[in-house]
């Protein structure tokens, strides 16, 4: 079963190291990992996906709540959160497939960044699914390259990670 947790942490020199032993002690693989500062320099937001039963996934949370640079975890289920992934693929630019594959760009809001004889450059974002099925139609066309942000995730509505821990 997947999962995806938020992790508030102060940012510090050291602490994603900290919590990704936390996971490898765990003995959970890390499918999506994304990091970066908030609205406030002195936090950083690491959001994690991963795989595991409910029971170990409760265990994962409780410890890392012992991690002294935690300030608040959050699981995220997919039905009250909003998730994005960034998705840059180098495609061959085979003049017999052009037009499939721009086919398949414009059906799935895609946009061509960079153009050469040689290549095609898409970006494309949207949920884990989509970018997967994109991928998947893709193969048969070429790919060169591809490179994937990992998953965002906000909740839906007011609610904030922050508000967890009653700042």
């Amino acid at each position: 079963m997947k999962f995806t947790v938020a992790i508030l942490v102060n940012n510090q020199f050291g602490v994603l190291n900290r919590v990704t032993s936390m996971f490898r002690r765990r003995q959970f693989n890390i499918t999506s990992l994304t990091v970066s500062e908030t609205e406030s320099e002195e936090f950083s937001r690491i959001t994690v996906q991963s795989e595991g039963d409910e029971v170990k996934q409760q265990q994962l949370v409780n410890q890392l709540y012992k991690l002294p640079d935690i300030v608040s975890v959050a699981e995220l289920s997919s039905e009250e959160t909003v998730n994005r992934e960034l998705l840059l693929i180098k495609m061959h630019n085979d003049p017999e497939s052009r037009d499939h594959v721009r086919s398949a760009i414009d059906a799935f809001e895609g946009k061509i960044v960079d153009y050469t004889k040689e290549s095609l450059t898409i970006q494309m974002v949207g949920d884990s699914r989509k970018i997967d099925n994109f991928i998947t139609l893709m193969k048969e066309f070429g790919i060169m390259e591809i490179c994937r942000t990992g998953i965002v995730s906000l909740q839906r509505g007011a609610s904030t990670i922050r508000k967890v821990t009653n700042f």
